[in-house]
C-alpha cells in the first residue's frame, strides 16, 4: 500500500522489487477504438507512451493498462495480457486495485470536512479518537490530523509489525480471505515504538490513513465508504470506482492480478492472487477503480472542482523535502513538467496516477504484476514529455 518508498523484503510486496526475466506472453500496445480525440484509421499519437508500455511487458510484467486525458480528449492504451492462462489481452478499461492511491480520496474528504468547519487539521487525534493512539510512546494528544495526512506523525506503520507481516504478507496465500478490521491494524502499530516525535520528520505510514478514516467516521457519523462515494465518486461520475468493503471479488471488466509474493529469484512462481479480502487494505488502500476514473479524479482535484482554494493549497503544501503534501505528492518530469499524483503498490498490482499543475493533462496506469516497477517512471516520462503527444 506504499508508494515509491516501499521497500521489498520476503513476503512484502512493494514498488522496488527484483526484476523478472522477460515473459513470452507479450503483445504490442494497442490503442482503444476511435473515440474522443481519436480518428479511425489514422495515427492517434502517444507513440512514445505506446513504446514505453511495450517495454514494461518485455521486462516481464504480464500486462499494463493506461489512459491519458487532455481536456476533452481521451487516449487509452494497453499492452500484454490480462490472463496468463487464457492469453486474453489486457483491456484498456480494466478495473484494478489502486492501493495507496486511495489515500488521495481520503485526504480530499478530510479537507472538505475542514472547509465545512466540521474539523480542523490542527485538531489532535486524541480529540476525535480518545485513547486510541497510545502505547509504546505513541500519544494522540501530541499528533494532529494534518500530521496524519502528510505522514509527519511518527506513528509506526503496521505493515512493519512482525506479527502482522507474518499473518497478512508472509502467509498471504493462507490468509488472504480473512477479514481485517481497522482496529487490528492500529493495534499492530501501537505494539511498536513511534518512528520519531510528531512533526520532526517525514516517514510514510499506512497507519496514518487508517486513523484518518476513523476520524472521518467519527466526525460524520457515517462510514468512510459512504463519504468517499457521496462526495467524490458519485459527483464525478466515476462509474468504474468501487469501495469493496470485505469483498474478495473483482468487478468486470478486469484482468487477473499476479504476484511473486516477494521472492526475487527469476524462477519464482507466479501466483494468481486476483481474489483477496479487500478489508486487509481498507482506507489506506482498498479502492478498486480504472485508469479512466483516476484521470478524471486527479484532473478535477487539481482544477479545484473538489476543494476550495485554501484546502487545495494545504493539500499541495509539501513537507521535509519529501515532495509529499496531504495525500498527494509533487513530481517533476525530466522535461520540467510539474506533476501532482500518487502511487499504489499492493499484492498483485502496481499503479500510478498524476496530473499537471492545472489539471489539464492527466495520466494513470496499472501493472497486473507486482515485481518490477522500473517501467512505471518510464511510461510517465513518455506520456508527459513525449514529443508526439
Amino acid at each position: 500500500m506504499r508508494s515509491r518508498r516501499h521497500r521489498a523484503r520476503t513476503g512484502v510486496v512493494g514498488l522496488a522489487v527484483a526484476a523478472l526475466a522477460a515473459t513470452a506472453f507479450t503483445a504490442p500496445a494497442q490503442a482503444s477504438p476511435a473515440g474522443a480525440g481519436e480518428t479511425a484509421g489514422r495515427p492517434t499519437g502517444h507513440e512514445e507512451t505506446r513504446r514505453a508500455l511495450d517495454a514494461v511487458v518485455r521486462d516481464g510484467i504480464p500486462g499494463v493498462t493506461s489512459q491519458a486525458r487532455t481536456g476533452n480528449r481521451v487516449w487509452k492504451g494497453a499492452a500484454g495480457v490480462g490472463d496468463l492462462r487464457t492469453g486474453a489481452p489486457r483491456g484498456v478499461d480494466d478495473r484494478f486495485r489502486i492501493a495507496s492511491i486511495t489515500k488521495t480520496f481520503v485526504a480530499t474528504v478530510m479537507l472538505q470536512l475542514e472547509s465545512e468547519g466540521r474539523l480542523d487539521l490542527d485538531d489532535t487525534v486524541e480529540k476525535w479518537l480518545p485513547g486510541v493512539v497510545r502505547g509504546h510512546g505513541h500519544d494522540g494528544r501530541r499528533i494532529t490530523v494534518r500530521q496524519l495526512l502528510n505522514h509527519t506523525s511518527g506513528v509506526f506503520d503496521f505493515l512493519n509489525d512482525p506479527a502482522y507481516e507474518k499473518k497478512y504478507l508472509v502467509d498471504f496465500l493462507k490468509n488472504r480471505y480473512l477479514t481485517r478490521t481497522p482496529q487490528e491494524a492500529v493495534g499492530a502499530a501501537m505494539a511498536n515504538a513511534p518512528t520519531f516525535a510528531p512533526g520532526t520528520a517525514y516517514a510514510y505510514s499506512n497507519t496514518n490513513y487508517v486513523l484518518a478514516a476513523l476520524i472521518m467516521e467519527k466526525v460524520t457519523g457515517r462510514t468512510y465508504e459512504h463519504e468517499v462515494r457521496t462526495r467524490i465518486v458519485d459527483p464525478l461520475g466515476l462509474r468504474a470506482t468501487v469501495l469493496p468493503g470485505d469483498s474478495s471479488l473483482m468487478p468486470r471488466p478486469s484482468g487477473r492480478a499476479y504476484s511473486k509474493l516477494g521472492e526475487s529469484d527469476d524462477g519464482a512462481r507466479t501466483h494468481d492472487i486476483t481474489r483477496q479480502n479487500a478489508s486487509q487494505t481498507w482506507a489506506e488502500g482498498d479502492i478498486i477503480s480504472s485508469a479512466g476514473d483516476l484521470t478524471r479524479f486527479f484532473g478535477a482535484l487539481l482544477r479545484g472542482e473538489l476543494l476550495a482554494p485554501e484546502q487545495l493549497k494545504a493539500m499541495k503544501t509539501t513537507v521535509f523535502d519529501s515532495g509529499n503534501g496531504l495525500g498527494i505528492e509533487q513530481l517533476t518530469a525530466s522535461c520540467g513538467t510539474e506533476l501532482w499524483g500518487h502511487g499504489g503498490g499492493w499484492v498483485g498490482s502496481l499503479s500510478y496516477a498524476a496530473t499537471t499543475e492545472d489539471g489539464g493533462h492527466s495520466f494513470a496506469l496499472n501493472l497486473n504484476g507486482d515485481w518490477n516497477s522500473d517501467g512505471v517512471g518510464a511510461v510517465m516520462e513518455a506520456e508527459f514529455c513525449g514529443a508526439d503527444d
